[in-house]
């Protein structure tokens, strides 16, 4: 598999990597990749449509997470030269939110993939802003057969 550590930030090839459509990305950088593991990048934005009062919501970070799994499976796919699947969320079994960031924050999502057997992808995802983790989740996505 081919890692690779430059920041892919084309939002048109970003967009050939989810099957999320505007105004429901929320991912806007590919920031690294290899086996098992993936680092993606959200700037928020006042039009997201997680945003409420000036701050990206919980369910916009556990979406950003989500979408980073679909980023790394997306990426897979590219590699091969498939197109991207979709996937859903199958289960959160922990989530934690420790703050909300502001519009104008970058985040930073590590995913690591603890399992990957026939479409089903278990990760464990830690959300950075400013240096801090700000949330954290397992998660287990599925994909659509």
């Amino acid at each position: 598999m081919n890692a690779f550590t430059s920041k892919i930030t084309d939002q048109d090839f970003i967009g050939k990597l989810i099957p999320q459509k505007t105004p429901f990305v929320m991912v806007d950088s590919l920031l690294h990749f290899e086996e098992k593991k993936v680092v993606a990048g959200l700037t928020i934005s006042e039009e997201n449509i997680f945003t409420h009062n000036n701050e990206f919501t919980a369910p916009g970070l556990i979406e950003h997470m989500a979408q980073t799994v679909a980023l790394y499976t997306g990426y897979q796919f590219f590699l091969k030269k498939e197109d991207a699947p979709t996937g859903y969320i199958g289960s959160i079994k922990k989530a934690e939110v420790f703050y909300l960031p502001a519009v104008g924050k970058e985040l930073t999502t590590t995913v690591n993939i603890l399992h990957e057997i026939m479409g089903v992808t278990l990760v464990t995802a830690e959300t950075m802003c400013e240096g801090k983790i700000i949330a954290t989740s397992e998660m287990k996505t599925v994909l659509a057969s």
